[in-house]
């Protein structure tokens, strides 16, 4: 029994550390974890050494061009349009991983007891995951914020509830290959609990699954944020993230002011393309079949 866990538990580890070392050969991927790393300095290092004032209007600072004075300009109310990408770029980005994380932790767990559990268990708990897959999370998204106006903490508890529908479903298809294994299976038969085949053994042998769910729903929260904002039903001012500035700046984009519109565009379509990027090296990176 020993020897069969033993095991079970470097060889995911080897393939694991393979798995790192053909990642950082997809040039894609590499780069879009670059891109990451500099839009996580870019929005929590950032005001650092760039402070502006992101309360307080200035009446005659307002619509200003980029200059020296203000790099990306300002917009209707005299923010200093950098600054606050900084600062929307830190809700956009703290709400995008906290809801992705929090939606990744409640799939992986609902997906692992019903594969696990099988039978009766299994048939019931997929029916809720079709049924919750069966309505649009953005129409839900925005029931909820006509109903109430949600801070930072609110977004990433709702947008966790609803996107925790996809990974659970992957992690249930790892969960039933498993279940079968010979460690599993030794485990079981020597008095061991199911909680502790799948806290010890399914889960860790399922990351690979995990850590690329991950990746896509933080690219899909951050999306979401930026819909709900964009119409208006996002954090609140004084507050804003990338999606409340590119509603805020779309008629002045007619009026010329390119620099309220561009700037946050980009800034989703970077960001959220990266992750896709990222979660695309790591499934080639973890696909078995792909190894040499």
């Amino acid at each position: 029994m020993t020897a069969v866990l033993q095991t079970a538990t470097v060889e995911p580890v080897a393939g694991h550390r393979l798995s790192l070392r053909r990642f950082a050969r997809n040039r894609l991927a590499v780069a879009g974890l670059a891109v990451v790393v500099l839009f996580l300095l870019f929005c929590f290092v950032g005001p650092l050494l760039y402070s502006t004032d992101q309360t307080h209007t200035d009446l005659t600072q307002v619509n200003l061009a980029p200059g020296g004075a203000h790099w990306l300009g300002t917009d209707a109310v005299g923010h200093d349009e950098l600054g606050r990408l900084m600062y929307g770029g830190r809700v956009s980005l703290l709400v995008g991983l906290a809801a992705g994380l929090l939606a990744t932790v409640i799939g992986t767990l609902w997906g692992a007891v019903a594969g696990y559990a099988g039978g009766w268990v299994d048939a019931v708990m997929m029916r809720v995951v079709d049924a919750g897959i069966a309505i649009p999370a953005l129409f839900i998204l925005l029931v909820v914020s006509a109903i109430t106006t949600p801070g930072v903490p609110g977004l990433i508890v709702i947008l966790g509830l609803v996107s925790w529908l996809v990974p659970s479903r992957l992690v249930r298809a790892e969960t039933l290959t498993l279940k079968n294994r010979d460690y599993v299976l030794t485990l079981r038969a020597t008095g061991g609990t199911h909680g502790r085949a799948i806290l010890r053994h399914i889960l860790p042998n399922s990351v690979s699954t995990i850590v690329v769910a991950a990746t896509f729903q933080v690219a899909d929260a951050i999306l979401l944020v930026a819909y709900v904002s964009y119409l208006g039903l996002g954090v609140q001012p004084p507050s804003t993230d990338w999606g409340g500035m590119l509603s805020a700046g779309l008629t002045a984009a007619y009026s010329g002011r390119w620099w309220l519109i561009v700037p946050p565009g980009l800034a989703i379509i970077l960001v959220v393309c990266a992750f896709n990027a990222i979660g695309d090296g790591l499934r080639d990176a973890f696909d078995v079949r792909g190894r040499a």
